[in-house]
């Protein structure tokens, strides 16, 4: 994951570590939309990921 190879692994990681900070928090509408999924996934309303692979063509 290095850049160039006098990058050291700190400075690596470190910009790795801002790449995947994202200082915005999630909207109340996204949250929502998190929570019914949840909801959705434990009342047992999904389908498995290999199915819907399968389904769409994309294996």
């Amino acid at each position: 994951m290095k850049i160039h190879p006098q990058e050291t692994y700190e400075e690596a990681l470190n910009r790795l570590l801002n790449m995947a900070y994202d200082p915005e928090p999630l909207s109340v509408e996204t949250l929502q939309k998190i929570g019914g999924g949840i909801v959705d996934i434990r009342a047992g309303r999904c389908r498995p990921f290999d199915e819907v692979v399968r389904e769409q063509g994309l294996e």
